[in-house]
């Protein structure tokens, strides 16, 4: 879940989501080089040529640059000629032959991700539709860092079986649960972890970052084998988010809170796991659902 694989495949997304919403020829983008001023533009859709393949552009220079270092949309009508940039990369885009162009900073956190590029093949102005569906398309990346931002932090929180490089063969209360090092404490830390992770899951766009999270999650709640005499218990995904938050001590308001949910719909959810582990109570049914091996 490296945080510049998670970035190219959103800005690969957005490339695309913005020419279908503008009908611009070519968009292309990158990622801001960690702990770096520059940025490497990687992400292509509907370039012609290979010109722009690669090219690092750095903050303060040309378009892309100057979008880096006011960390605000920028753009020009007719490249080559205009005096609002500097011109280190005219030829690079010359070639592609890019006239009007516009650039839209991916801004996490006040700092700078990213840069989306839209352009034509001609000098016109770009209108307000066209400005207002770039901007729409950055964000969307935006939201996708700060949920793997998130993701990360939570993984690297839960202990250091489940960070970043983790192995698969963790289990967690090895070190970590009431008789571990961790302590009741962190075997809670754990819990809300693993709450937080199954919450975050669904908003992520990408299927196979999404299937890696919930790995981590079926990590976080390895626990007893399930009795081999007995039907093994089976929690549909939202039955189990919402009682991962039951788990981590969360009403039902803000388990709705939590998952965009309404409070009726996380009560039905409750109801219906209760009935599948057999539980009277919600507390029943997190102690049954641990046994099962289902939640840390």
């Amino acid at each position: 879940m490296a945080a510049d694989a998670t970035g190219t495949v959103e800005i690969r997304g957005a490339l695309m989501r913005l020419r279908r919403a503008t009908g611009l020829p070519v968009a292309f983008g990158g990622l801001v080089e960690p702990g770096r001023q520059r940025m490497r533009i990687s992400e292509f859709s509907g370039a012609a040529g290979l010109a722009l393949r690669g090219l690092t552009v750095t903050s303060g220079y040309g378009l892309g640059g100057k979008a880096v270092a006011l960390a605000r949309p920028c753009a020009v009508t007719d490249y080559s000629l205009s005096r609002q940039i500097s011109h280190e990369y005219d030829a690079a885009v010359a070639e592609e032959g890019l006239r009007s162009v516009l650039a839209i900073p991916v801004v996490v956190r006040r700092r700078v991700r990213g840069v989306l590029y839209g352009a034509l093949r001609t000098a016109q102005p770009l209108g307000d539709r066209t400005l207002t569906a770039a901007a729409q398309a950055a964000r969307d990346v935006e939201q996708a860092l700060v949920v793997e931002d998130e993701v990360r932090a939570l993984l690297t929180a839960a202990g250091p079986g489940f960070g970043p490089g983790a192995g698969s063969g963790v289990v967690p209360g090895e070190g970590a649960g009431p008789d571990g090092a961790g302590g009741a404490a962190g075997w809670e830390q754990v819990r809300e972890a693993h709450a937080a992770l199954r919450a975050l899951a669904p908003r992520i766009a990408d299927p196979a970052l999404r299937a890696d999270l919930l790995d981590a999650c079926g990590l976080l709640a390895s626990g007893p084998s399930q009795d081999p005499v007995r039907q093994p218990v089976v929690l549909a995904p939202r039955e189990l988010d919402v009682l991962a938050c039951v788990a981590a001590g969360a009403t039902n308001g803000a388990i709705a809170e939590r998952l965009g949910l309404r409070a009726e719909t996380v009560k039905g959810y409750l109801r219906s796991a209760m009935r599948r582990l057999g539980a009277r109570t919600r507390g029943e049914a997190v102690v049954a659902a641990r046994r099962a091996g289902l939640l840390p």
